[in-house]
């Protein structure tokens, strides 16, 4: 003899859907919230690209991990600079970004949060590019990262909404790439009027 009980509902995670795609009225949803990751040194070494999204480790600084990975990102240019011309720098830099692409998209992935504050590659890449066209001492490369950090942190637009719009590693670079860039124009526009 046949059972007129209707099955039971899947969990949400094999399929059953939760709030109104499944569950009959009055029952509550059996989906499980996600645990948020702990982002430390252990998370980091688990894996080649939370390394590099990490920026080896600048971007677990209890404060301003953007900041911190930027200083990283100047210190890194100051002592690469001393070997790589600007022709290198020209195929550093794009193979910087392509791996921040991948290493940004996997770390925020494996976090549930595609731009994490501890994600920072993206930041040290941005501030290699502007530190190559700053030409002069560290007062200038002082004042290029106080700019950086000025519209990496404001996020004017159309930064704020790429910011917004692009939760994938391609987003996380492109936001601090135009952030370089206008970095980049105030510099040029500054240098023009002095």
């Amino acid at each position: 003899m046949a059972s007129t009980t209707s099955p039971e509902p899947l969990p949400d995670s094999m399929g059953g859907g939760g709030g109104s795609g499944g569950l009959p009225p009055g029952r509550p949803s059996r989906a499980v919230a996600r645990t948020p990751v702990r982002v430390d040194a252990r998370f980091m070494r688990a894996r080649l690209s939370r390394w590099i999204a990490l920026g080896f480790g600048s971007g677990l600084s209890p404060r301003a991990p953007g900041t911190v990975g930027t200083l990283l990102g100047w210190l890194s240019f100051v002592v690469a600079d001393v070997w790589l011309e600007p022709v290198h720098w020209a195929a550093v830099l794009p193979l910087a970004f392509l791996a921040g692409i991948w290493a940004c998209g996997r770390t925020g992935r494996d976090l549930g949060v595609a731009d994490h504050g501890a994600i920072v590659w993206d930041e040290i890449v941005a501030i290699w590019l502007v530190l190559l066209f700053v030409s002069g001492g560290w007062a200038e490369q002082l004042a290029a990262f106080a700019v950086f950090r000025f519209f990496d942190i404001v996020k004017p637009p159309p930064i704020r909404y790429y910011d917004a719009k692009l939760k994938n590693g391609f987003g996380v670079m492109f936001d601090d790439l135009l952030a370089a860039l206008y970095t980049l124009l105030v510099l040029a526009l500054v240098g023009t009027s002095a």
